[in-house]
């Protein structure tokens, strides 16, 4: 039986992100990726199931982290209250271990594919949300309208970590984006 070097997954992410960069991403295939990281074709595949794969490694861990992550919030937090706690606590988490953030995040910008898979992501985390809401007690519908609103403010949260400049750290970014939409509410009701 063949071993698996532990650095190769990181060597294939790696390569995949140059070539990205270099050619688009639509004009890398797997072998490309596979010859860069210096792996044949049929290695990659023990590490990831297709090429766009490599651009989402391990992203069906954070459904579940986050759904435990609102589970843990204080039991008498509303709903809104435990979701933001929730994904700040996750989302601070996931970029202390995200490395070319910016590179990314622009390679899948430029690709409809990709983005059709990071928005299935983020549907993934908004209903890990809203059931684990619901299993706090609160009713589906609030729960759904909740998850959405809050994945809403992550992912924007997300995207003013990714492109600040001087290194702000992401809780500061969510309550940023949690100050916008309270703003943005109480705006629309005071009319």
């Amino acid at each position: 039986m063949a071993r698996w070097d532990s650095g190769t997954q990181a060597r294939l992410a790696k390569a995949a992100l140059e070539l990205f960069m270099e050619r688009g991403y639509d004009d890398v295939t797997v072998t490309h990726i596979a010859e860069r990281a210096g792996i044949t074709r049929r290695s990659y595949f023990r590490y990831f199931p297709d090429k766009r794969a490599v651009l989402f490694a391990d992203s069906e861990k954070l459904p579940p982290a986050v759904y435990k992550a609102v589970r843990a919030v204080h039991r008498e937090a509303p709903p809104l209250v435990a979701a933001l706690e929730a994904l700040g606590r996750v989302g601070a988490q996931l970029v202390a271990h995200t490395q070319n953030a910016a590179e990314r995040r622009a390679v899948i910008d430029a690709s409809p594919e990709l983005q059709e898979r990071d928005r299935t992501k983020l549907a993934e985390v908004a209903a890990s949300i809203a059931t684990a809401l619901a299993d706090r007690g609160t009713d589906r519908e609030t729960a759904r309208l909740v998850a959405q609103t809050a994945t809403i403010a992550y992912e924007n949260a997300l995207a003013r970590w990714i492109e600040a400049a001087d290194g702000e750290n992401f809780a500061s970014c969510l309550d940023a984006m949690t100050a916008s939409l309270r703003d943005a509410i109480l705006s629309s009701t005071a009319r």
